[in-house]
C-alpha cells in the first residue's frame, strides 16, 4: 500500500478525530437545550455558524452531526433519568432561539 492508497476518512484516527468533534459540539449544543431532532432539522449553513459559535472547525460530514445529534438524545436520555443531577440542566437555554426557531402560530 503507498501514501497515496491510504483512505484517512476511515481509519481509526479519522473516527476518533469525528467521535471528539461531535463531543465538544454536544456538549455546547446540549448546553442550548438544542435536541438531536432540531440540530439535524437546521440548514447546513445555521449548523456551520452555530459550530463556528462553539469555536469548533464546522464537520465536513454529515456523519458527524449525526453523532452529535444522537449524543445529544443519549444526554436527554440520561437527564431525564437524573433530574436532580447538576449536570442535566442545560444552562443556555435562552440562546436556543437563536439556531432553532418556535413555528409561528397563525392568527
Amino acid at each position: 500500500m503507498t501514501a497515496g492508497d491510504f483512505d484517512f476518512a476511515h481509519s481509526e484516527q479519522a473516527a476518533k478525530s469525528r467521535q471528539d468533534k461531535a463531543t465538544a459540539l454536544a456538549r455546547y449544543i446540549w448546553d442550548r437545550g438544542i435536541d438531536g431532532g432540531e440540530l439535524l432539522g437546521l440548514s447546513d449553513a445555521a449548523r456551520r455558524k452555530l459550530a463556528r459559535a462553539a469555536d469548533i472547525h464546522p464537520p465536513s460530514t454529515m456523519e458527524t452531526w449525526t453523532i452529535t445529534a444522537e449524543l445529544l438524545d443519549t444526554k436527554n436520555a440520561w437527564a431525564a433519568a437524573n433530574p436532580d443531577h447538576r449536570s442535566a440542566t442545560p444552562q443556555h437555554t435562552d440562546e436556543k432561539i437563536m439556531w432553532v426557531k418556535p413555528p409561528i402560530k397563525p392568527w
